[in-house]
């Protein structure tokens, strides 16, 4: 009797044990796992087209960091920028890293007028149309261009308003897991 008495309390304390342990990591797993736009936050995920019909889906990006920046071809630091985005890409593409070009074309006078730039200034990367300010108004595009670093594992790790240069988006993509 006394035998098993023992093991009951021995089977009582592991499970108590144990249930103080899980309590103390899900609030960690459910705060690196909130959807957000902050630094940390899992990035809201979006699907858009390209002008070309292709729909570009950001959660099937996993596995790669991506940038991802916010524009509009009426935007003179948008356009100081594209160059600097372009040979990054170049650069990079074959490393896990991707730029998505959200182009704002809800302020643009016409999807051929993006298009047009697209090809004027030789860009290559991916650049989605958010005709309908889906991905505009979920990522608080106020001022562009802005960019968001995201981790291989969808966390939003930078946020970044105005121009960047390449030296800027390598370190700051460096500095990512």
């Amino acid at each position: 009797m006394k035998r098993s008495s023992g093991l009951a309390l021995i089977a009582l304390v592991a499970l108590l044990g144990w249930g103080w342990f899980s309590q103390d990591a899900a609030p960690e797993q459910a705060v690196s796992q909130t959807v957000g736009i902050q630094r940390g936050n899992l990035a809201p995920d979006f699907s858009l087209m390209t002008a070309e019909g292709e729909a570009i889906k950001l959660s099937d990006l996993r596995g790669k960091k991506v940038i991802v920046n916010l524009w509009a071809t009426w935007c003179p630091p948008c356009r100081a920028e594209i160059p600097d985005m372009q040979a990054f890409y170049e650069q990079y593409k074959d490393k896990d890293v991707i730029i998505l070009g959200v182009n704002l074309t809800a302020t643009e006078s016409s999807v051929e007028n993006v298009t047009a730039f697209v090809k004027e200034y030789g860009m290559t990367f991916p650049v989605l149309l958010d005709i309908d300010k889906q991905v505009g108004n979920q990522f608080q595009a106020i001022s562009i261009p802005t960019s968001y670093m995201i981790d291989s594992k969808g966390v939003i790790r930078e946020k970044f308003i105005g121009p960047m240069d390449q030296e800027k988006m390598e370190k700051m993509i460096s500095s990512m897991e």
